[in-house]
């Protein structure tokens, strides 16, 4: 992983290669998304559950042991279209700033520097049909979603695809992982799906 990329990924996640899956394992006793993300040799690298705190959306990532690792919060309550902020949980430090264009047609996330706001990458929904499915119809967040990964030069970096199914899993190849930082696009991965689904 090149320098430049490894400086976004929090200091107790440990990130290797450029394919991953994350999965929503379930939901706990207050109905509250929970999820897993594991490399391609099927280790767990962290799990995740989302929650509200101070009625902002909030999820939070710990390691295999339960310890926390990092969390994602909204800028402000209830918030669908807007910023998501990654910590480091561990040194307090802000790393990037997920920000959230909300379409009924299609979704954008743009990752950003929390310093400077310089672009990192972007994850984009294909198709508008199947994304307004999957908000419209009765059993839509079944349907399977597909998202492109860009880089900051608006290159092809990677994809994010689902299948048909009940929980959503999520397999997450990256082409481009020299300019592109791995572990905020697994970590998106499941925030997006959080929110969008709550």
């Amino acid at each position: 992983m090149h320098a430049t990329t490894q400086r976004y990924q929090p200091e107790a996640v440990t990130l290797s290669g450029t394919e991953f899956t994350v999965e929503q394992t379930g939901k706990d006793e207050n109905m509250r998304p929970e999820y897993e993300a594991r490399d391609v040799t099927g280790t767990t690298v962290f799990t995740g559950k989302y929650e509200m705190y101070q009625e902002k959306d909030t999820v939070r990532f710990a390691d295999s042991d339960g310890n926390e690792v990092c969390t994602v919060t909204a800028s402000g309550t209830w918030d669908i279209a807007g910023d998501y902020r990654l910590t480091d949980s561990h040194t307090g430090e802000d790393l990037v700033v997920f920000e959230n264009d909300f379409s009924m047609l299609r979704d954008t996330w743009r990752v950003r520097d929390a310093d400077d706001g310089s672009l990192l990458a972007e994850i984009e929904s294909r198709g508008g049909l199947v994304t307004a499915g999957r908000k419209l119809l009765p059993l839509g967040q079944w349907i399977g979603h597909e998202y492109e990964i860009t880089g900051p030069e608006g290159n092809t970096a990677g994809s994010i695809e689902s299948g048909f199914a009940i929980l959503d899993e999520y397999d997450i190849t990256l082409t481009d992982s020299g300019s592109v930082p791995p572990a905020p696009v697994v970590i998106g991965t499941a925030v997006i799906d959080a929110i969008q689904g709550n």
